[in-house]
C-alpha cells in the first residue's frame, strides 16, 4: 500500500504536523525572543522547542507570531490560535 504525499501550504498548514518545519518568531511579548529562528523539534499544547544554531529553545505559542517557511512561500500564523496539542489542531483543522 503506498502512502500519499500532501503538499503543505498556507491553506492547510494547521492541519498538518509542524514538526521539522522552518520557523522564525517575528513578533513576541518578550524582545528577546523576536529573531529566534530555527527547525521545530518538538510541539506541546503551549510550546514550541526549536533547534536554533544548536541550541534547544523553548518559545510559549501564546505570546508569538511565527513565521513558517514552506518551500520558500512564508506563512505567518498568531501562537495564540493554535495553543493545542498537535493532535487535536489537526484533527480540528482536517473537519
Amino acid at each position: 500500500m503506498e502512502g500519499k504525499c500532501y503538499k503543505i501550504t498556507k491553506e492547510n498548514v494547521l492541519a498538518h504536523e509542524l514538526i521539522g518545519l522552518k520557523t522564525s518568531v517575528i513578533e513576541s511579548t518578550d524582545p528577546k525572543r523576536v529573531g529566534v529562528k530555527g527547525i521545530i523539534l518538538d510541539e506541546t499544547q503551549k510550546t514550541f522547542i526549536i533547534n536554533s544554531s544548536g541550541v534547544k529553545k523553548i518559545i510559549p505559542k501564546k505570546e508569538c507570531v511565527f513565521e513558517f517557511d514552506l518551500n520558500g512561500e512564508k506563512v505567518l500564523i498568531e501562537g495564540k490560535k493554535i495553543l493545542k496539542r498537535s493532535e487535536e489542531r489537526t484533527k480540528d483543522y482536517r473537519g
